[in-house]
């Protein structure tokens, strides 16, 4: 809720019609489908039947109504009866222009008219409202740290199922062990679709996992997350099955100088394409520069991509509590990739790794 005070006063509104999951929990709790409004009142929460009793227990603070036709049009209604014809005719309402869909606004606009509601003034807000979530508070640092320690110790475990394995393991087995280890271990469920990929699948960034098995001498990226609380982890780790050989030595190592570096520029007060220049000029000057196409990371939080990012064009400049990926790459198609990522807060001096397991290239050998 503060955290919309400013867009309020800011955009001079009267109130803020939110919609989009991320914001809606954001600013009430609130978990379940529907849509959310603020204003210098008590939030109004909108829902249906199935959601109505779990709403009241996260949105202590709202009203929740249950709507049973459209939701836009109870929304309307509801604010005409609280407020007045008259005033709600002359409110200045800010919505989330980037997420909600043509038809919707349409349906809106459409609602407006009906109503009579004519001067009401609907003003996009563009991606203000996520960039509000940009500066974690202790809270939500605290349970993107317990994620990201549960993905730790998953990556713990799939390390000695593939060393002890008996029978050969497949990319969607090793995928399935990972998110059955996060969710044995408290978490809630997965950020994104596990990404197991071996061998020259693993030159591809985003690889789906496939029957193939793995095999010696393969490299195998793992990349995966899961959710406490709704706050997401992510990492990726690049391991050899077997032995090793020298081009993926050399590849792996300039990965990891690359990551290296670029987590000892981040602080505050950088901007976030400084940041991706460092690691990424350690991969141009090896040779590899046209092999890593990807930014270098990505924010995380309530989702698993959100801003500001380490890309090339990302400006942002860095402040305390921000909470960003460091994950470069290097991808030769034929052969494979090695990917190594961890995520780190922004603190007042430079920066604390939240991922803790270990980055120094293993051989998993039988």
């Amino acid at each position: 809720m503060k955290r919309m005070e400013k867009i309020l006063l800011a955009k001079k509104l009267d109130g803020i019609l939110v919609s989009s999951p991320s914001n809606m929990r954001s600013s009430t709790g609130f978990r379940g489908e529907g849509i959310v409004f603020i204003s210098r009142n008590r939030p109004l929460v909108f829902t249906d039947s199935r959601y109505t009793i779990a709403a009241k227990q996260e949105c202590p603070e709202a009203d929740v109504i249950q709507y049973k036709k459209n939701i836009y049009e109870n929304w309307l209604t509801e604010l005409v009866e609280r407020l007045g014809r008259e005033a709600v005719a002359g409110m200045s309402i800010g919505f989330e222009d980037e997420t909600m869909t043509v038809q919707t606004y349409q349906t809106i606009l459409a609602l407006i008219k009906k109503h009579e509601l004519e001067n009401m003034t609907l003003v996009p807000l563009h991606k203000q409202l996520d960039q509000l979530r940009q500066v974690k508070t202790e809270q939500e640092l605290l349970d993107i740290e317990k994620a990201e320690q549960i993905g730790d110790r998953a990556f713990t475990r799939i390390v000695e199922k593939i060393r002890g394995r008996k029978e050969d393991l497949t990319e969607k087995q090793v995928a399935a062990y990972l998110e059955f280890y996060m969710k044995e271990m408290g978490a809630e469920g997965t950020s994104f679709d596990t990404i197991a990929a071996s061998g020259i699948h693993s030159s591809m960034p985003h690889a789906i996992p496939t029957d193939k098995a793995l095999e010696e001498g393969d490299f195998l990226t793992m990349d995966f997350g899961c959710r406490v609380n709704g706050y997401c982890s992510d990492m990726t780790r690049t391991v050899v099955i077997g032995r090793a050989g020298e081009r993926q030595k050399e590849i792996y190592d300039v990965v990891l100088r690359a990551q290296t570096a670029a987590i000892q520029a981040v602080k505050p007060g950088i901007k976030g394409c400084e940041v991706d220049a460092v690691a990424r000029d350690i991969i141009r000057e090896a040779g590899y520069g046209d092999c890593f196409g990807h930014s270098l990371g990505h924010s995380v939080g309530l989702m698993i991509h959100e801003t500001p990012c380490f890309s090339p064009k990302d400006e942002t400049v860095l402040e305390p509590g921000m909470v960003i990926t460091v994950e470069p790459g290097i991808y030769v198609e034929g052969f494979g990739g090695v990917r190594i990522e961890d995520v780190v807060a922004v603190t007042e001096e430079g920066c604390r790794n939240l991922t803790h397991s270990p980055k120094e290239l293993m051989e998993l050998i039988k």
